[in-house]
């Protein structure tokens, strides 16, 4: 597989994005940097914050619903992970994990899935691995650009800032399901 940096305006590029994007059935994310902007804030009582966005959860919450399976690869572990996912049906999740590899090799063998059904997003050199393996491999936006060589498409938010959204968005539509979704919220 090439990889390069996707060029929006282009519809080629674009056009076979969507068909990888159409049959993505597993959606497999980072946490810090990815999920999060990356800040781990810790106090003095050993208690450990991580902000989420409330959109990247709507996305992932849409995805779940419509029968896109999502889960957590992550190298730390925190509790408030672990609660987040809870939060967006979010039932696949490996945290401490140094070999991603692993995790997903048993998540693959799970559902029954191959590397063709996969999306990944990450944000460092700990992804490449992953990143390399699947069909959609996404870095976010302020990713280590050693991350980016390996990506397939590049959000255009940061990690944090809406980047599972736009990634959500991209596989419902591939699979021609965002505007019946919209017209959930908008009546028409």
């Amino acid at each position: 597989m090439a990889f390069f940096d996707p060029i929006w305006n282009n519809i080629c590029i674009m056009s076979e994005l969507l068909e990888i994007a159409k049959k993505i059935r597993l959606l497999i994310l980072d946490v810090d940097g990815v999920l999060t902007d990356g800040a781990i804030i810790l106090d003095n009582e050993g208690n450990e914050f991580k902000h989420f966005h409330v959109r990247d959860g709507h996305g992932i919450k849409l995805l779940v619903q419509h029968g896109v399976q999502v889960a957590i690869i992550t190298g730390r572990f925190s509790r408030v992970v672990q609660r987040r996912a809870h939060e967006l049906g979010i039932s696949e999740v490996y945290q401490k994990c140094y070999n991603k590899v692993i995790a997903y090799e048993k998540i693959k063998a799970k559902y029954n899935l191959s590397d063709e059904e996969v999306a990944y997003m990450g944000d460092d050199i700990v992804d490449i691995p992953l990143l390399r393996r699947v069909a959609l491999p996404v870095a976010v936006a302020d990713a280590h650009e050693d991350a980016k060589r390996f990506a397939l498409l590049i959000t255009k938010n940061k990690g944090g800032k809406g980047a599972v959204r736009e990634v959500a968005e991209t596989i419902l539509k591939a699979k021609g399901l965002w505007e019946g979704i919209l017209s959930e919220y908008t009546g028409t």
